[in-house]
């Protein structure tokens, strides 16, 4: 892992020992020509068989040394613009390369971008199309490490951009700076085990790293839970030595105006620490993965901080519950019914269908806010995985220009979403006969009537929002980045969504 140095190149280029170049071959009739040309003009031999391998239908890449060592080495890169080009290209691939060249003795990088007009189709905005470059180099340098004994120091590497347009550039370098600061925290939370993430340990961590950017943090613990009433969140936390706490996060970046209301938007995200099912235990196999049943909440946090620190002028109220999920003694049974603090009662017929019964609590507290829109994140069932698999998350939303927003957005960070229906008749499949709702639908449509579940706790003149991140928050092979550790999914989609309301 890097201590990374990102910064804008200069059109005077001064390369240090142990640099490393980096360079994009686009035009695919002229590829033949342009490594004659880079020959001639970088003044390097490539053998005959770099050439052909590279020429082939598979070729990728060629590294190859220079004799003066300035640069010690270049890569050229070749990008096909073909059916299964993808804005998340130039991102995907910089994470690969950085992942790649971990343990080498480099002192620099250097990126040159291909022309930003070359892409148009694929980046309608010039800016983000640079910020998809530095993201890739931010997120292929991720790791979570902090448990191995053999720890290693971080090595300096400087990485220099350069493009047609140095001024965007450095701004874009600006922004995706702040996002990644949120991006990594909300990963860093997701990647914690459980037993140094408790409940109140996540909720001490929320407040250590956000206070610091003049956020407002208030945490109720279970006196303060209780006397609001909050009996779903009181519930799911009681068969857990470690008990509940709820977070209140308040960004208030917008300047205030005389005589106009401020527009206030809700982000609450599920936070379960640990979920082991409770009663209704969980089988053993990757139940370790529940360690990040908590990403929701991780997200709300991480994007809240982003937006501080690139000041984006817009209110926002993080509102986070979080529990333990644990089977004992004191543990919520299935048959109990439980009371919110809605006055709504819910009849448990599961006790690892939890994460719906904390959000209830979450969702009523976030409407009597009065905010002008709710979107909440949830890892919430394993049936919106089923559905959409791995790399998509489910959004679950009545509001159809909210819907259209998300999902070109996820297009464009490519933290994508798929629309999931929500109609009425789906109530029918959490209707109880002993409470006003049951905790699941039977063995049908599971993401979708869990989220009709928590319709029932949002104020129906506030837009509201429901991502089911069950899938994307876990590691995946469908990217570079996300193989390897809880990938912060949600963050970059929810700043670009905060970017584009202002």
């Amino acid at each position: 892992m890097f201590n990374l140095i990102i910064k804008s190149g200069e059109k005077k280029i001064s390369y240090k020992p142990c640099s490393l170049a980096l360079k994009y071959l686009v035009d695919e009739k002229k590829l033949e020509q342009s490594l004659l040309h880079i020959e001639k003009i970088v003044n390097i031999k490539l053998s005959t068989l770099q050439k052909r391998n590279f020429l082939s239908k598979e070729g990728k890449e060629i590294r190859a040394s220079k004799k003066d060592g300035k640069p010690d080495d270049i890569i050229f890169s070749r990008v096909k613009i073909d059916e299964s080009f993808t804005a998340d290209y130039f991102r995907n691939h910089l994470a690969g390369l950085i992942s790649s060249i971990q343990n080498e003795e480099l002192s620099s990088l250097h990126i040159f971008l291909p022309k930003y007009d070359i892409f148009k189709k694929y980046f309608n905005d010039e800016k983000y199309y640079y910020r998809s470059f530095i993201e890739g180099v931010v997120l292929g340098n991720y790791s979570f490490d902090r448990y191995k004994s053999d720890q290693k120091k971080k090595k300096n590497l400087e990485v220099f951009i350069y493009g047609d347009n140095g001024k965007l550039i450095r701004s874009a370098i600006k922004t995706t700076t702040s996002l990644m600061n949120g991006v990594l925290f909300t990963k860093d939370l997701q990647n914690e085990p459980a037993l140094n993430l408790t409940p109140d340990l996540l909720a001490k961590r929320i407040f250590a790293e956000l206070t610091q950017w003049g956020i407002k943090i208030k945490i109720f613990d279970t006196k303060e839970i209780k006397r609001r009433k909050m009996g779903g969140l009181l519930a799911v936390g009681m068969g857990s030595d470690n008990p509940p706490r709820f977070i209140v996060i308040e960004y208030n970046g917008a300047a205030k105006e005389r005589n106009k209301k401020q527009k206030k938007i809700a982000l609450v995200g599920k936070g379960i620490t640990f979920d082991s099912g409770g009663i209704s235990l969980k089988p053993a196999a990757n139940m370790g993965e529940m360690k990040a049943d908590m990403s929701g909440a991780a997200v709300v946090a991480g994007t809240i901080l982003a937006a501080a620190i690139e000041k984006i002028p817009v209110n926002l109220t993080g509102i986070i519950p979080t529990a333990e999920n644990m089977p004992s003694g004191k543990s919520m049974r299935p048959g109990d019914i439980v009371k919110t603090s809605s006055g709504k009662t819910i009849e448990v017929e599961n006790t690892d269908a939890e994460g719906r019964i904390i959000l209830a609590d979450a969702l009523d507290f976030a409407s009597k806010g009065n905010p002008s829109l709710i979107i909440d994140l949830a890892t919430l069932t394993g049936a919106c995985l089923v559905a959409l698999g791995e790399c998509t998350a489910g959004l679950f939303t009545k509001n159809d220009k909210l819907a259209a927003q998300c999902f070109n957005l996820g297009m464009k960070t490519y933290e994508r979403v798929w629309a999931m229906p929500m109609w009425d008749d789906y109530n029918q499949l959490i209707k109880s006969d002993v409470a006003d709702v049951k905790n699941i639908g039977g063995k049908w449509g599971g993401a979708i009537s869990a989220a009709k579940f928590l319709e029932k706790f949002v104020d129906k003149n506030i837009p509201w929002a429901h991502i089911d991140i069950a899938g994307p928050a876990i590691p995946n092979n469908f990217t570079n980045y996300s193989k390897k550790y809880m990938t912060g999914f949600g963050v970059r989609l929810l700043f670009e969504y905060l970017l584009n309301e202002v």
